[in-house]
């Protein structure tokens, strides 16, 4: 929609309230409202007023005021406010310059697509993300000085079969919840609701079901779209997943790893660059692809480990992250098969449909960072013609040692993986997608905030282990 569109479709809905959004640099999304009749034609070009000193990550005290700039693209009806509220996301810019802001991670997401573009590769990338997560009933947690625990209560949760109330069995086994039918599959009408207030939101389902995890893990499958397009998607993925779930009395998780023991959720990501309306990943080489397609993959897997900072950008990725759970663990490329870090799908022969399937991300990572960053990688192997090397069909966990040994590895913690980002960035840096600052403070957010509050906070599996040592 135009701005003029915008306005003529609050009017017809009968919007009361305006709301505008926008993501910061660890992927949390914020919003400020106003009422209708302070949105204009002239709020798309001068914006609204905010203080950027709040929000992490973001500017200090005495540079806070910043503007944001509804893009009247992304406008749609909010399916859960009472008060009837129109709903855009916004652009960052600073009110002095009128530039956009380096460190608003749709700007990057933007620069990313345009470094493409200039570089005369290809003039759009499809990213299509496929992000899990878990329904609970009840989630505590704490932690102070001198106590930190974790309780998830779960209809479905296997632990929970010695419910002495509400208790009618048909629960998953850890590893085999993938597709049973109801009534083992208990949230098959709460997907269901999901997919249709997404509909009614401009977002197009392929497709939804149980995954494999126990306790209630599903997957809602979007279709692709524009780098930039799919990552404001997936921010309104999870919002709608989680006010429907909270509408139905549950509350859902988009952490990698809640559960000890069973598998953890992903956020597999499928690629492909097109130009002129045809896709350039489609050849005769290896499962299909084009000579560009194994140079993509070359990229991908050549900065995999810098990567992984950013697409799977929390202390529990990396409990995800570990061989035996269907996690990708080893940086390898097969068709079909599902344990290598990218995959080549092959449920058509159509050219349209040859992609790249990225299987490392998570759904904790920003999705306008994490996708530009593998763009920028994957154009790097495009642009530098890295080879990647020879296919591996087999399943990897049956790999004996020695050809254990060939095959490179995804970080085991995130302190390592910030590592791997601190020595390899410089393919993020072309076209100044991404700045030497913004990778400076992601790092140091990371490190400080994350990586070593952990470290420094007793574990209560510690207990177990040394409490009488």
């Amino acid at each position: 929609m135009t701005p003029t569109e915008v306005l003529e479709f609050a009017r017809e809905n009968g919007a009361r309230q305006v709301d505008i959004r926008f993501t910061d640099i660890p992927g949390l999304q914020h919003h400020i409202s106003y009422p209708v009749t302070e949105l204009t034609e002239a709020s798309f070009t001068e914006g609204f007023g905010i203080d950027g000193s709040s929000i992490r990550g973001w500017a200090a005290i005495n540079e806070s005021d910043m503007l944001l700039i509804p893009d009247p693209t992304t406008a749609f009806m909010d399916p859960f406010m009472e008060t009837t509220t129109l709903v855009m996301t916004g652009d960052i810019r600073d009110p002095l310059t009128r530039q956009n802001y380096e460190r608003d991670p749709r700007w990057i997401a933007t620069k990313a697509e345009m470094y493409m573009k200039n570089s005369g590769v290809g003039d759009t990338a499809f990213f299509g993300a496929e992000a899990e997560f878990f329904i609970f009933d009840n989630v505590r947690f704490e932690q102070n000085a001198h106590s930190g625990f974790y309780f998830i209560d779960a209809e479905e949760g296997r632990w929970n079969s010695g419910r002495k109330k509400n208790n009618l069995g048909y629960r998953p086994r850890f590893k085999e919840g993938y597709f049973p039918v109801p009534p083992t599959d208990h949230y098959q009408d709460l997907r269901a609701e999901m997919v249709t207030t997404m509909e009614r939101c401009g977002l197009v389902i392929e497709c939804h079901h149980h995954e494999v995890a126990t306790a209630g893990q599903c997957e809602i499958d979007q279709r692709f779209n524009t780098l930039l397009k799919s990552a404001d998607n997936m921010m309104l993925y999870k919002y709608i997943v989680r006010n429907v779930a909270n509408q139905y009395g549950k509350t859902v998780t988009f952490m990698p790893k809640p559960l000890f023991g069973d598998n953890g959720s992903g956020m597999h990501v499928h690629q492909s660059i097109w130009r002129d309306g045809k896709p350039l990943f489609a050849g005769d080489g290896y499962a299909g692809l084009s000579q560009m397609g194994l140079h993509y993959i070359g990229g991908l897997l050549r900065h995999a480990r810098a990567l992984s900072a950013i697409i799977a950008p929390t202390t529990n990725s990396y409990k995800r992250l570990v061989p035996g759970y269907e996690a990708p663990v080893n940086l390898a490329y097969s068709r079909r098969n599902r344990s290598a870090a990218c995959r080549i799908p092959m449920y058509s022969s159509s050219p349209k449909s040859k992609r790249v399937e990225f299987r490392p991300p998570d759904p904790s990572a920003n999705p306008y960072l994490a996708f530009a960053a593998m763009l920028m990688a994957g154009l790097d192997g495009v642009m530098n013609k890295i080879e990647p090397g020879e296919p591996l069909d087999k399943d990897i966990y049956d790999l004996s040692p020695e050809e254990m040994k060939s095959v490179p590895s995804m970080p085991a913690s995130l302190d390592e993986a910030l590592s791997c980002l601190e020595d390899d960035h410089q393919f993020l840096l072309r076209g100044d997608v991404f700045t030497e600052e913004l990778i400076e403070t992601f790092i140091d957010y990371k490190r400080r905030n994350e990586a070593e509050a952990i470290r420094l906070r007793p574990h209560p599996y510690e207990f177990e282990l040394y409490y009488d040592i």
